[in-house]
């Protein structure tokens, strides 16, 4: 028993060390909690009598009931003391009574000390929640039930004060009665009330809470539940039975003792001792499990302080030398000191076995050991990172205690240190960006603000905060509102539209657009651009745009390295800082114009950001951190998707955005381009005014490209010219210069409204600590400000100017187009009318002209002809020599054709580059013209490529073409049949008004429609048979 005779020594040693060092008082605290600590014993005083007084000594009994008041009203302030330090106390060296408390004022002589029964077979059940009472250990319990308390108070009156104490088997149940056995454990204690007070908020009086402390002295088990209270028909609030129960006829004679207790609505069981089994104090397993538990005590209070603050709190009284001696009584005290699991713990009070006790308390407390080295590590942990930061701020503040002696204080570093760390705490950004921003601060706080790497650091830190990093933009995705806007903006373009709103519609039902690339493509000036805008403006979106036309260069997507001077983000990074949003509309404009040099590829560049699966963690080459792109709306703009990068062009969504037709154009010029040039030109006032059939001439004969662009030029250049006749007529009479004292009153009035003073500029610094003298001889001469703005002047109301067909040419010169077709009468044999589309996104009829020669049968093409349209040409001529003999051109089969004679085969307007297959069936036709001598009729025109067996085959470019040939005045047009849907489709009626359309399938349709009425036409009847 050397060790636990030394663990007693150690504590009591401690103890004593710690006493002498400083004194220490206890506090007073209210008893409102219950941890587990230890309190000193009560009074022997507070020990209550068992047998209740007889009639004679009634007398004697309320003298020594006053004579316990007395001295618990001096005892006490230490005993609250106690009670409220822990629930649990050591235990007593006996089984008398509870342990006499270290308290100079002895009981009154009068009380005679009274021992505690042996045999109780009948107490109050109170049901203990969260952990069990063990033997010899205080516990304290607030008690709610009125009936219960008053119970507590007529046995405390009876000098009956004893109960047994279950722990309720459901954790997380707290009631004061037992209504079912099975609700707690049969094995609890038998413990003594020794003092009693009201509950925390309670005064003490009938109904209110009661607080109870509890002395243990040994283990019961409960055999039978006599009396459980009443669930129904009793009062919850006061405990009063609201109707006089019936009481059945008891089935066991009850103990006089416990007689009283009937009438109360209380828990009462039959209980039997138990006793520990007998063992040895030698025995070698308990003197191995004592030892282990001794040095699991002195481990556990070298780490917890409050642990061995409790051990040593306990050692220091007299009797503490029986608990390490005893090892039933030293299991209970491991068990009661520790924070084990509740099962566990009532496992340990169970046990009769004193070796399986001490087996299982040491098991409670090997646990309690393992949570203590976790809370140290931890705490070590905390005390480490803290005793780190508080050296560095120690040694910060020490810094730059030295750098301002010694005049080397950076307060502008300082500053900016804090202006970055202010915009940081305002953004939310990710982990591994916070990570990379702390460390770049931390690398600014160490350079020299004259290094050339702080130049870097502190640009790349002003970028990384001004990303928007968790700001968004609130999206509108209401489908009126979306119509309305792409109406105010734009006339016409329905298709696009409607495919405008289901995306919209589509991003309305699932709460984001994101994963969306859309891709507008279609001819120069037809409002790819401002529909970009119009969409940002329906969405609530900040629009952003740039152009990657010619752009040659990677890192003006993914930015440059830091280690360049002069090193940028690139531009969707730069974009991300214009709008301050994190989900803005970006406009790529010119998609199919990027170039490609010796800095790499662009447009590969451009498939990580337009990539929905990869733009979540675009890495720019500048930020080097990741950078969420797939809250970003793309659209691109392209004039042709055959020069856009397979790849690329697999990424986005395609609208494709048509011309205008006349109609259409005349509109916009009356409800935009017009009003928005008359302002612009000072007219807003005038009544100057541009006729609809002046507007239609500028459509017919000046701008017939499918946009507008061209359009809003000649109608900025009337309204120009308009404002310089009507200066010129009217002369500086009417609209004369302001004089130069008014320019000087409203430069100064202006310079007033925008600076409240202007300082002079000193020629030189003065010394140090020397004012500047007061003499202006050393001051320059102060410069007035005179930038102005000038107010428009009024134009008088009398003045009436009107733009009509008949003098538009005075305001935008000759017609840049003649005629609309060059043939208007039956034009010689070889000549056939095909329709083409130009570069500008407009139709035209082109005439196709052939001729043949003496010579060797060879070809020759002229017209700025490209390679498709010559690769056609072949195509025909080769098919009309195979048909030679079906056309009726010869003979027989077998007869040579063309072997002495070269043919010539032009195309008109040589300036004007051609190409595309769609010219093949008029070039098939003007050969058979040729070869058969039968004119073309002029109102027919033809487009569709053909094969060399003769197949008509689709072309593009429909609505244009019929657009064109709508103008020219055709009749009727031959075209693929494939193209009928589209014909159908997209075209709108008032162009296919008064043309008539032919669908072919193949040449031989073509011929028949072409020469139709004519003697070959019927010849070819059967030789050339249609089906």
């Amino acid at each position: 028993m050397s060790g636990v005779l030394g663990l007693a020594l150690y504590f009591r040693t401690a103890a004593a060390r710690r006493v002498l060092s400083r004194p220490y008082t206890y506090p007073r605290r209210t008893f409102s909690s219950s941890p587990i600590t230890l309190l000193c014993p009560s009074l022997a005083s507070k020990a209550p009598r068992w047998v209740n007084p007889k009639p004679g000594q009634e007398d004697a009994a309320a003298e020594d009931e006053s004579a316990e008041s007395a001295s618990e009203s001096e005892d006490k302030p230490e005993n609250e003391n106690d009670n409220n330090s822990s629930s649990d106390s050591a235990p007593p060296p006996q089984d008398d009574g509870p342990p006499p408390a270290n308290d100079s004022n002895p009981p009154p002589p009068s009380i005679a000390k009274q021992s505690v029964p042996e045999i109780y077979p009948q107490v109050l059940a109170l049901p203990i929640a969260r952990r069990p009472l063990f033997p010899g250990f205080y516990k304290a319990v607030v008690v709610r039930n009125p009936q219960v308390v008053s119970a507590i108070k007529e046995m405390m009156k009876r000098g009956q004060p004893y109960l047994g104490a279950f722990l309720l088997k459901d954790e997380n149940a707290d009631s004061d009665v037992i209504t079912d056995v099975n609700a707690v454990h049969s094995v609890g204690v038998f413990a003594q009330i020794t003092s009693v007070f009201a509950a925390a908020g309670g005064d003490g009086k009938e109904g209110e809470g009661l607080t109870a402390v509890l002395y243990p002295h040994r283990r019961i088990k409960i055999t039978d539940l006599v009396k459980a209270p009443l669930p129904i028909g009793t009062d919850s609030t006061t405990g009063e039975l609201l109707t006089p129960p019936s009481t059945p006829p008891p089935l066991a004679p009850i103990p006089e003792q416990t007689a009283f207790l009937h009438d109360h609505g209380i828990s009462i069981v039959n209980i039997a001792n138990l006793k520990t089994a007998p063992y040895s104090r030698d025995d070698q397993h308990i003197r191995a499990f004592m030892s282990e538990i001794v040095s699991v005590f002195k481990d556990i209070a070298q780490l917890n302080p409050l642990f061995r603050d409790q051990i040593t709190n306990f050692s220091i009284n007299q009797v503490a030398a029986n608990v390490f001696d005893e090892p039933d009584k030293l299991a209970d005290f491991a068990a009661a000191v520790s924070t084990g699991e509740v099962q566990e713990l009532q496992d340990v009070l169970e046990s009769l076995v004193v070796d399986d006790r001490l087996r299982k308390a040491l098991l409670v407390l090997k646990k309690e050991l393992i949570n203590a080295q976790l809370q140290s590590k931890l705490s070590r942990d905390v005390d480490s990172k803290i005793a780190k930061r508080q050296r560095e701020y120690y040694l910060m503040e020490q810094l730059k205690g030295i750098k301002k002696e010694l005049g080397m204080e950076t307060d502008g570093k300082d500053k900016l240190i804090e202006k970055f760390r202010e915009r940081a705490a305002a953004l939310a950004m990710p982990e591994p960006v916070k990570k990379v921003f702390e460390e770049e601060i931390a690398k600014l706080q160490s350079l020299e603000p004259a290094a050339s790497e702080a130049n870097v650091t502190r640009n790349y830190l002003d970028w990384l905060t001004q990303i928007p990093w968790g700001r968004h933009t609130p999206e509108n995705y209401n489908i009126s509102h979306a119509e309305k806007v792409l109406d105010e903006d734009h006339y016409g373009l329905s298709e696009v539209k409607s495919r405008i709103l289901e995306f919209l519609a589509v991003g309305k039902l699932r709460g984001t657009v994101q994963g969306k690339i859309i891709c507008l493509v279609g001819p120069p000036g037809v409002g790819k651009t401002s529909i970009g805008k119009s969409i940002s403006r329906a969405l609530g979106r900040q629009f952003f745009r740039f152009s990657v036309g010619g752009l040659t260069d990677v890192a003006e997507i993914k930015g440059h390295r830091r280690t360049y001077v002069g090193a940028l983000p690139g531009k969707i990074i730069q974009a991300l800082k214009r709008v301050e949003t994190e989900n803005p509309l970006v406009l790529i404009d010119e998609v199919d114009k990027i170039g490609r040099g010796i800095n790499g590829d662009p447009a590969s560049a451009l498939l990580e950001m337009l990539d929905p699966e990869q733009n979540s963690g675009f890495l720019d080459h500048y930020m080097d951190v990741p950078v969420d792109l797939s809250r970003v709306l793309f659209v691109c703009t392209a004039n042709n998707l055959d020069t856009i990068p397979a790849p690329l062009l697999d990424r986005m969504e395609v609208l494709e955005v048509s011309g205008y037709v006349s109609e259409e154009k005349a509109v916009i010029a009356s409800r935009y381009l017009g009003p928005q040039a008359k302002d612009a030109s000072g007219l807003g006032g005038a009544d100057v005014e541009l006729d609809k059939e002046a507007v239609d001439v500028l459509i017919k004969y000046y701008c017939r490209e499918s946009g507008v662009r061209n359009l809003k030029k000649h109608i900025d250049k009337i309204y120009r010219k308009a404002a310089l006749k009507l200066v010129k007529e009217l002369g500086e009479e009417t609209f004369p210069e302001p004089k130069e004292p008014e320019l000087e009153a409203a430069s100064a009035a202006d310079s007033t409204s925008t600076t409240t003073s202007t300082q002079s500029v000193p020629s030189q610094e003065p010394p140090p600590n020397i004012p500047p003298p007061p003499s202006s001889s050393t001051q320059e001469k102060v410069k007035p400000i005179t930038t102005h703005l000038r107010s428009p002047m009024p134009i008088p109301s009398d003045i009436h100017v009107r733009i009509t067909p008949s003098n538009l040419k005075d305001y935008v010169g000759p017609p840049v187009y003649q005629k609309d077709r060059m043939y208007v009468h039956p034009p010689p044999p070889g000549v056939s009318t095909g329709l083409g589309y130009l570069g500008n996104g407009s139709g035209a009829v082109m005439p196709v002209e052939a001729m043949s020669m003496p010579g060797k049968g060879s070809l020759q093409l002229t017209g700025k002809l490209g390679e498709v349209i010559r690769e056609s040409a072949q195509i025909g001529l080769s098919w009309v020599k195979s048909h030679a003999y079906d056309l009726g051109i010869t003979t027989s089969a077998n007869e040579q054709f063309l072997t002495d004679k070269d043919i010539h085969v032009h195309m008109p307007e040589g300036s004007i580059g051609k190409e595309g297959p769609s010219a093949g069936t008029a070039i098939l036709t003007a050969f058979v013209s040729l070869f058969s001598g039968v004119k073309v009729c002029p109102d027919i025109a033809m487009t569709g490529e053909i094969s060399l067996v003769g197949q008509v085959l689709p072309v593009g470019g429909l609505k244009e073409k019929i657009l064109a040939a709508h103008r020219a005045g055709i009749k009727t047009i031959i075209a693929p049949s494939a193209n009928r849907a589209d014909i159908e489709e997209n075209v709108p009626e008032s162009v296919k008004t008064g043309i008539r359309f032919v669908y072919v399938e193949n040449v031989n349709e073509v011929l028949h429609e072409v020469f139709k009425g004519t003697e070959v036409a019927e010849r070819w009847k059967d030789t050339l048979p249609v089906f």
